[in-house]
């Protein structure tokens, strides 16, 4: 099992839900987050004095598949939030030791 990570822009949000949807990937998390990368954020003034703000605000998708749907669920993500432009984000794809469904204790895949 391996869990994907996908930090993408916040107007990819409606979209990726979408295509989650569509491709029936189940348990998705979404969360509102703030980060820079080689975006590197833009300058405002605040009183009379120049700020750089580098702290962008993205949406980040959580999701546990299995080692087969890996492969399917980046492509997915990649196809939906790729606009070719500096900021459209970053996938991380981590192992999953183990995963526990609370309410009936199962565990394993059968538990994502």
């Amino acid at each position: 099992m391996k869990k994907i990570e996908a930090i993408v822009r916040p107007a990819k949000l409606e979209p990726l839900k979408e295509a989650f949807l569509r491709a029936d990937v189940k348990g998705l998390t979404i969360s509102e987050v703030h980060g820079c990368g080689n975006q590197r954020g833009w300058k405002e003034y605040y009183r009379g004095s120049e700020v750089i703000i580098n702290m962008l605000p993205k949406i980040k998708f959580e999701v546990v598949v299995s080692d087969a749907k890996v492969k399917e669920t980046v492509e997915l993500i990649i196809a939906t939030a790729k606009t070719d432009q500096v900021g459209d984000g970053k996938i991380f794809v981590l192992p999953v030791e183990e995963v526990i469904r609370i309410r009936t204790g199962e565990a394993g895949e059968i538990a994502i």
